[in-house]
């Protein structure tokens, strides 16, 4: 959806197949104008190649000093910021291009409007500006169901303990800005369910007065959806993150995740050090990534096994080509040279698409290579190990001491195994018990804030303890010496680094995706289960006359759900929901969101920063 509303933009706003003729033809050129919101926007869905199939030859940015192309139309595409409009303006009175067609993300205030509309008629150039469109989705989209808000510092502004009630109130606004730009995407009002308190209930009660807003007026974006008010309308559920923060600093062990935690995937984009370049490598992946795609939830030594398994497929499907290009078809002799000319073209035009099939392969490897020293260096598959015994009920303080002992990897690493120790305690661990996990870690340099702000939370019962089910999560035990051994002969086969050690201990975790307590409830809340989480949490439709009980509503099931998380998300919780949606009977469709994709690092610092100040 937000792909499409992009490629509209670029197109004019034009239907897609009116604007690519329109490109091709009148506007053999075209100039897309973009600022840094528009940039990340586009980051994770466009690639340079496919900018140009929509006839954009030159992107470049708004702030930048740029020469003037009179001849050629542009597309702009920006904030619907006081700064921008400003710059717009400015652009068409000099005629730095030939027409503008502007493309403002969110919605233009009318002050805004009326600066830009009096500048033009000022310098005269009104017929400069072709199109004016407003309420480009505020939102990107890394998955095909995983979406943020490009919002890093969300959970610093709604609880540090120096944020005034402007602050939290500005962050507040500007979730529920993304959200409805979300929904109106989709063209679907929802029925909103939240816990009470804290930032989601703000949320969801901010959201639930600007739908209504919306639905009271004539020609709004939710006209499409045709004002169906029964079961089958999805559900909104909101989360505060601080509802479930193991699933935050807890160690991954999918691909995703741990792409996400050790290598920094930004934006669909990964930068990994090259020894022949200062600026190192970098790779993007997304959803025109089979590899990417079809792997995501897989357990690190599955991936290492696809790649070679992928690596095989390439070259058998390369020796068919070869065979037919030399003529080595099995072909009636009467017919061997038009069957011949048949097999020699379909091998060519094959090549391109094999050509970039072990692009795709090389790109994992070299990943795969990456990651793989990470989980060396760090100890990876053995910190994953102890965190999933503690989440189970099998692992203690001294476990854990015990671990922190042995120095495993980083500082950083050690303070989140403390955390899910904390966070999985039956009851809040005794001062005397924190005092020597803090010991243990300040011994090896590390920072126990974080840790002290969170123990914080869970006395005033902010957070609770989080446990997985049996049978959920990593699923930790022995694999059979013939699956060991063929990992071990692929891993060999592919980085040949002596990293037998690694993989041994990689191994023995065949299993991901612990049903978190976000996974626990929203399963709760679309089944119609009842029990706590129908009782406690909120239920607001937008569509309902204010006042009404939700009577049999409150416990009707759901098909479909979007699944938002205020003050960061996760790629473990993104996949759990995956995973159980999936499994579901009948399936549910569910979307995930976040205020922003943080690495556990990134969550640790903001932590951090509140435990100091407190």
């Amino acid at each position: 959806m937000l792909t499409d509303a992009v490629l509209r933009a670029l197109n004019f706003n034009e239907k897609a197949g009116a604007g690519v003729a329109r490109a091709g033809q009148d506007a053999a050129y075209k100039v897309l104008v973009l600022d840094e919101a528009a940039r990340d926007l586009l980051a994770p869905l466009l690639r340079v190649s496919e900018l140009r199939k929509h006839g954009v030859t030159l992107h470049l940015m708004l702030d930048s000093e740029r020469q003037n192309i009179p001849d050629v139309p542009a597309i702009y595409l920006c904030a619907a910021s006081a700064a921008n409009v400003k710059r717009i303006a400015q652009d068409a009175q000099l005629g730095v291009y030939e027409s503008l067609f502007v493309n403002f993300i969110g919605e233009l205030e009318p002050a805004s409007m009326d600066a830009l509309a009096g500048a033009l008629v000022e310098a005269d150039c009104v017929s400069r500006v072709a199109r004016v469109h407003d309420q480009m989705p505020q939102y990107l989209a890394l998955e095909e169901r995983f979406f943020t808000l490009g919002m890093p510092r969300a959970y610093i502004s709604l609880n540090h303990p120096r944020s005034d009630d402007g602050t939290i109130q500005a962050a507040v606004d500007t979730v529920v800005s993304g959200l409805l730009s979300v929904l109106s995407t989709a063209g679907v009002v929802p029925i909103i369910r939240c816990p009470r308190g804290g930032a989601a209930q703000a949320v969801a009660q901010a959201l639930d007065a600007k739908l209504r807003e919306q639905l009271s007026q004539r020609g709004n974006a939710f006209e499409r959806e045709g004002g169906a008010q029964g079961f089958q309308r999805p559900l909104l559920v909101l989360f505060d993150r601080n509802f479930d923060l193991v699933a935050q600093v807890q160690h991954g062990w999918s691909y995703h995740a741990l792409v996400h935690d050790c290598l920094g995937l930004k934006l669909n984009r990964i930068k990994l050090p090259d020894a022949d370049s200062q600026k190192g490598k970098s790779y993007d992946v997304g959803a025109d990534d089979f590899f990417w795609e079809e792997n995501g939830n897989s357990p690190f030594p599955k991936v290492a096994e696809e790649v070679e398994i992928q690596l095989g497929r390439y070259k058998q499907a390369l020796e068919a080509v070869n065979r037919s290009a030399t003529g080595q078809a099995d072909v009636e002799e009467a017919d061997a040279l038009q069957a011949n000319t048949k097999t020699l073209m379909d091998a060519v035009s094959s090549l391109p698409e094999l050509a970039e099939r072990k692009k795709v392969i090389d790109k994992h490897t070299n990943i795969g290579t990456a990651l793989l020293g990470s989980i060396k260096d760090r100890q990876l598959d053995r910190l994953c190990s102890l965190e999933e015994e503690l989440l189970m009920g099998k692992a203690d303080k001294a476990a854990l001491l015990r671990d922190l002992s042995l120095g495993r990897g980083t500082g950083q690493d050690r303070l989140r195994m403390a955390l899910v120790w904390l966070l999985t305690s039956e009851a809040v661990p005794a001062p005397a018990d924190m005092e020597e996990v803090e010991r243990a870690l300040r011994s090896g340099g590390v920072e126990v804030e974080a840790l002290q702000y969170a123990r914080r939370l869970r006395q005033m019962g902010l957070t609770g303890a989080a446990r997985s089910l049996p049978g959920g999560g990593l699923q930790v035990g022995a694999s059979n010496s013939a699956s060991q051994g063929n990992f071990l002969d692929i891993a060999d086969k592919l980085y040949s680094q002596g990293l037998s050690a690694v993989t041994k201990g990689m191994a023995n975790l065949m299993g991901v995706g612990a049903q978190n307590a976000v996974t626990k409830a929203v399963e709760s809340l679309m089944e119609g289960k009842g029990g706590q989480e129908a009782e406690t949490f909120m239920f607001m439709d937008p569509r309902l006359a204010r006042g009404t009980a939700p009577g049999e509503r409150a416990r009707a099931a759901a098909r479909e759900a979007v699944v938002f998380v205020i003050g960061g998300g996760t790629y473990l919780e993104y996949h759990s929901l995956q995973e159980w949606g999936g499994q579901a009977q009948p399936r549910r469709q569910i979307a995930y969101g976040s205020t922003d994709a943080l690495t556990s690092e990134q969550f640790l610092d903001q932590l951090t920063e509140i435990g100091r100040a407190q």
